[in-house]
């Protein structure tokens, strides 16, 4: 029996630590038309060695009451190599806008080398989660006498209890430990789990691109945690899809007292035909977005290819607003060995390194904005509806709706 307080209805934290499922229809299966050609996974697992885990957690339902829940938040833990060695990369990180944080970036931008997981997930949770990477770490035995662990954030407060701190170090250590390569869920899993995108409900997508032999053959994947624009702003295949989408607007499944209320000090309709629709809200999210290649980079290499993010979203119909933290990462599995940064003695002679000359990058920059393009768009397309904090709705993307529009536009692969 649940037990009701506060109009709060208690339920079993879900935990979910799988990272492997697929069950929504990717934007390739609607036949979205998209260039380049994708991996085996058309993820960021695609380059040799990345894995990826996740922990979802889904509790309660109700009015918000800060400590107790609703919870819909999560961790999502890229390792660059695998657990199987915590052994350095070359990278380098970009913000587009701000308003945001990604912890441990001062020591790459000094050095270029990335000694630790990427991990994602809410805004008020990333000291726990920056912990928790050290003390996982440490069990490890990894090397060197300390790390600047990389966690990165975006702000779930609009369908998670997000300052009810419901994110423990446990959850942490549980998404590296289930990290896994192959196929990846996306939408509400993981850092995503509580996420909007573009006036929908946003969350965690994949994609990747692998080059001709002509250019190298190289792999380049992109694994993004969306939860940034506006429904106006929202274009796929570059169409204005935002703009003719129909109904499924903001709302609320009932109303609490206090009622919930807009930006602009309207009351937020209860979901129901007919309801006025409320007025857009401005920009207030954030994405984050990890890239990596196998391809053989130095980190002002991977400076070039980080800032092409950027365009990526530029073709969704992102600005960059104000209010986002759009803030990227990037790096490259090639030269081991080579420098280990704090975690090991340096040694000569030095090992040699490889690197592309930057005639050839081209190819890398186009397939890092088309991953980007298409991992926005699985996100969105992998979400589903959820319900969240005081009754507030976030409607998933409608395929159907999407499929119309772009067959409008004669932008639909048949």
């Amino acid at each position: 029996m649940a037990l009701r307080t506060n109009h709060f209805v208690w339920l079993p934290l879900c935990l979910v630590s799988l990272a492997h499922a697929q069950v929504r229809d990717r934007a390739r299966d609607l036949g979205i038309p998209l260039d380049g050609t994708p991996g085996r996974y058309n993820a960021i697992t695609d380059v040799a060695g990345v894995e990826v885990g996740y922990v979802t957690l889904m509790q309660g339902q109700g009015k918000r009451v800060i400590g107790q829940g609703p919870i819909r938040t999560g961790v999502t833990a890229i390792l660059p190599r695998g657990k199987a060695t915590l052994e350095p990369v070359f990278a380098a990180f970009y913000a587009g806008n701000g308003n945001g944080d990604m912890t441990g970036t001062h020591w790459i931008e000094e050095t270029g080398v990335l000694e630790t997981p990427i991990m994602i997930t809410n805004t008020l949770s990333v000291g726990t989660v920056r912990d928790a990477v050290v003390d996982w770490m440490v069990k490890r035995n990894a090397p060197g006498p300390f790390w600047y662990p990389v966690v990165a954030e975006t702000s779930d407060g609009g369908l998670n209890d997000m300052k009810g701190l419901h994110v423990k170090p446990e959850h942490a250590f549980q998404a590296l430990d289930a990290a896994r390569g192959g196929a990846i869920a996306e939408g509400n899993v993981g850092g995503g789990t509580g996420m909007n995108c573009h006036g929908f409900k946003g969350g965690t997508g994949s994609s990747s691109r692998v080059l001709t032999e002509a250019a190298g053959g190289y792999t380049v994947g992109v694994l993004v945690q969306c939860n940034y624009g506006t429904r106006s702003q929202l274009r796929i295949a570059g169409i204005p899809v935002g703009r003719e989408v129909t109904g499924l607007t903001p709302c609320v499944s009932q109303t609490i007292d206090p009622p919930l209320v807009a930006f602009d000090g309207t009351q937020v309709p209860v979901c129901a035909a007919g309801a006025s629709p409320s007025a857009e809200e401005p920009e207030l999210g954030s994405i984050i977005i990890v890239v990596a290649t196998d391809a053989p980079l130095s980190p002002d290499q991977l400076k070039r290819v980080v800032r092409r993010v950027a365009l990526g979203m530029g073709r969704m119909g992102s600005n960059n607003g104000n209010g986002s933290g759009d803030i990227f990462i990037a790096f490259s599995t090639a030269n081991r060995g080579v420098d280990w940064g704090n975690s090991a003695r340096s040694t000569l002679p030095a090992p040699t390194m490889v690197r592309l000359g930057s005639g050839l990058m081209d190819p890398l920059f186009t397939a890092t904005v088309e991953a980007t393009e298409e991992a926005i768009i699985n996100a969105m397309l992998g979400a589903e509806t959820m319900t969240g904090a005081d009754y507030r709705r976030s409607w998933a993307l409608p395929h159907d709706q999407v499929k119309r529009i772009l067959a409008k536009y004669n932008r639909l692969v048949h």
